[in-house]
């Protein structure tokens, strides 16, 4: 795909006119899908495919379009070469955009993820031979994702990356299952039945009768599922420098105020150990990291070339959206055996779902527990807990009530595959919280 990229983007640029500037940007995939339902393989697939969008600069006007490529090299060049000139032809009609900015220096890179994936017969086979005698549903996504960027100055950008993400659920009946997630760029196969074992064992709890409590606040474990959900929401235009610069970030009271997290809460972009290209489509390279919070204070925003250009701070690669694709919460000193002797008596979460803020400013979050969620007494899982809700700030989660983080993290890529397999992931540890709060 690189090659055949950079010669169609030659191409490309060879037919500019004039002070024409030419963004090429590639994206594609080579993935195989596996789903499975009631233990059995009830469909699988494989999905190669490639898009080239071409941004056309004209002095402050620009326009862009995006092209699904076949991978035959006359018809790309047919086919791409048409949306060229009729973004050419369109382009004079479009207002200058004050915002325009992409990078004029060249830097160029390449960075290739190494294939270490299991054959794909090999993964459906020991997924199989775990699920066997158990209501296993799950989706079973692997292979690689590319990226390119090519522009007239000069500069070409590659990446790729392998890895594979199966996420799944082990049902006892109805509404109860345990859900869980096996993802990574190796298949080792100790560790897919440790997490197997793991949840078999949440699930014969789930046998027994339900417990209710009433609302209020409890001591509470979230395991890394639940705070990738939890974190997930400050994502929400809480790191990006537009929203920090109108006020409608959700952490403005740590940027207008100086509140804190606790020192054990550092946040980062961390695009180097992510499976997101390390460049954006304007031809800005992205840093190795990115320090969001650091030690429970702010510290960075990610910023994207139009608030750079709009603000007059220096871009580091973020995507308009200016949210971390790459999340990064750092590891604590909870060894994985003390969880339940020190949550002692509270609630274990393994999921949560439904979030949304219901304090934006107050960065206040809300939503439901989900999936295997127990009553714990004593250091000991006693029952499973009917739904709840609760309904939490930052500061209280991530600050003054947090009582440790977990040595061990989860890498949680995304599941997404709307258009293609999602590059977002994070990389968070478990939480022990105090006074978190039910609400329903």
């Amino acid at each position: 795909m690189q090659q055949a990229f950079y010669e169609l983007a030659d191409y490309l640029i060879g037919r500019l006119r004039g002070g024409e500037v030419l963004l090429a940007s590639f994206s594609g995939e080579q993935s195989d899908f596996a789903r499975f339902n009631h233990s059995l393989l009830r469909q699988a697939g494989a999905v190669t495919q490639r898009y080239l969008t071409l941004d056309v600069v004209s002095g402050k006007r620009h326009l862009a379009a995006t092209v699904g490529l076949s991978g035959d090299a006359d018809a790309d060049r047919q086919r791409s070469g048409a949306v060229l000139d009729g973004l050419r032809q369109r382009l004079p009609s479009v207002p200058e955009d004050p915002y325009l900015l992409y990078a004029t220096d060249v830097q160029s890179s390449q960075r290739c993820g190494e294939n270490r994936l299991p054959p794909r017969q090999a993964a459906v086979e020991a997924i199989l031979e775990a699920g066997r005698g158990k209501d296993l549903v799950g989706l079973y996504a692997a292979g690689g994702i590319f990226a390119g960027f090519a522009n007239s100055l000069g500069q070409k950008n590659w990446f790729s990356s392998y890895s594979f993400n199966f996420d799944f659920s082990i049902y006892h009946e109805t509404d109860k299952a345990v859900k869980t997630g096996y993802a990574g760029f190796a298949w080792d196969h100790g560790e897919f039945q440790g997490k197997m074992t793991a949840a078999a064992e949440q699930l014969a709890i789930l046998a027994r009768p339900p417990k209710t409590i009433r609302p209020g606040q409890y001591r509470a474990y979230l395991a890394p599922a639940a705070m990738d959900e939890f974190l997930g929401t400050l994502c929400w235009g809480g790191f990006g420098l537009k929203a920090h610069r109108t006020k409608s970030t959700s952490l403005l009271k740590m940027i207008a105020e100086g509140a804190a997290l606790s020192p054990a809460v550092t946040l980062r972009e961390n695009t180097r150990e992510g499976i997101a290209p390390d460049f954006d489509s304007f031809g800005y390279r992205k840093p190795d990291e990115v320090v969001l919070i650091e030690r429970g204070r702010y510290k960075g925003c990610l910023v994207s070339p139009r608030s750079a250009r709009e603000y007059g701070v220096p871009p580091n690669g973020a995507s308009q959206a200016e949210s971390p694709q790459s999340l990064d919460l750092a590891a604590g000193d909870m060894p994985a055996e003390s969880v339940l002797p020190q949550l002692d008596t509270g609630i274990f979460i393994n999921q949560l779902h439904y979030l949304n803020y219901s304090d934006r400013p107050g960065c206040r979050i809300t939503g439901m527990t989900r999936f295997a969620t127990f009553w714990v007494e004593g250091g000991r899982i006693e029952a499973p807990l009917n739904v709840m809700r609760f309904d939490e700030t930052a500061y209280r989660v991530l600050g003054e009530n947090l009582v440790g983080l977990t040595r061990d993290r989860g890498f949680i890529p995304s599941t997404s595959t709307y258009g293609g397999r999602s590059t977002d992931s994070s990389r968070v540890p478990g939480a022990l919280v105090s006074d978190f709060a039910l609400t329903l």
